[in-house]
């Protein structure tokens, strides 16, 4: 019988469970979209659900509370000046649970975990990337400068091999 058994130990002890948990969680408001196993998945959504609840009314109360499950220090202020406010209209339900398939090497069920209003990137988004990534590589004059400088080298090791070969030339033509 399983009597009052609230949560699943997924085969780890208390510490490793409280920080897998808050890394997961961590992850989850980071990227916003996290693929995990599915039993996982439902404990990290008790967790984050949770937060985000605290996180819809920004008090110095709830951020302490909430800073005692996420420690990064910029996570914690994306979780209660965007993420809060996002859900301030919603009762719950912040998270949802979407189903890939069975992992390769054991067969666990792998899911995808993400909030409710997550966007995927459009090709709008991406378009603002490429160009940065475009920008970077024109800031990098100095490799193109080392680039040159290796191409002379071959050019000396044919100005050298021309040398030997008019050094061969003479000494064939005395004998």
């Amino acid at each position: 019988m399983r009597n009052k058994t609230g949560f699943n130990p997924l085969s780890r002890t208390a510490a490793h469970q409280r920080a897998m948990a808050r890394n997961m969680v961590t992850s989850l408001f980071r990227f916003e979209r996290i693929t995990t196993t599915q039993a996982k998945a439902k404990e990290v959504r008790k967790a984050a659900e949770k937060l985000i609840t605290r996180s819809k009314v920004d008090s110095v109360h709830n951020r302490r509370t909430a800073a005692k499950f996420v420690q990064d220090e910029k996570i914690l202020n994306k979780l209660f000046t965007e993420i809060g406010p996002r859900m301030k209209d919603r009762n719950g339900g912040y998270t949802r649970i979407l189903k890939l398939g069975f992992r390769q090497g054991d067969a666990a069920d792998v899911v995808i975990l993400e909030l409710v209003d997550y966007k995927l990137p459009s090709s709008e988004d991406e378009a603002p990337a490429k160009a940065k990534k475009a920008e970077s590589k024109k800031a990098e004059p100095k490799a193109e400068a080392k680039k040159p400088a290796a191409k002379k080298a071959p050019a000396k090791k044919a100005a050298s091999k021309a040398k030997t070969a008019e050094k061969a030339a003479p000494a064939e033509e005395a004998k």
